[in-house]
């Protein structure tokens, strides 16, 4: 599916390319709180709205049990993760998938600063049918 047709796609791009321009102007090797704020720089100077490390409470059986934080929402719709690792594994993006239904939100974002080239998944989530697409 070609990218226009994603819901969000023109924020989504746009994130991606800020992200980009932190990647190549800081390359990776830096804790992921380095490149969170580098990117909150970025997302300014491009316009977007985003609120960071936004927390929600976790429920089972209708009482709280915790609370989990994302690094960024941003334009209020799109979720984004953002990791500082060598690869991505499987634990990263059930983790992203879990924060995408628990804010739930449609549209996320998993980025990773970590490896030599910028990496990203765009996530999907439609009522419990989520998919990801890889860029």
């Amino acid at each position: 599916m070609p990218i226009a047709n994603f819901k969000y796609s023109d924020i989504t791009q746009k994130v991606i390319g800020t992200a980009m321009t932190v990647h190549n102007k800081l390359g990776c090797g830096f804790q992921e709180i380095i490149y969170q704020r580098a990117l909150s720089i970025q997302l300014d100077k491009v316009n977007l709205n985003y609120a960071r490390e936004a927390r929600i409470p976790i429920h089972f059986e209708s009482q709280e049990i915790g609370t989990r934080r994302v690094d960024f929402i941003v334009e209020e719709n799109i979720m984004l993760e953002l990791k500082a690792v060598t690869q991505l594994e499987n634990i990263h993006l059930a983790q992203a998938l879990n924060y995408l239904e628990t804010f739930d939100l449609e549209t996320g974002l998993l980025i990773n600063f970590g490896s030599k080239s910028l990496e990203f998944k765009r996530l999907i989530s439609k009522k419990h049918k989520v998919r990801v697409n890889p860029e």
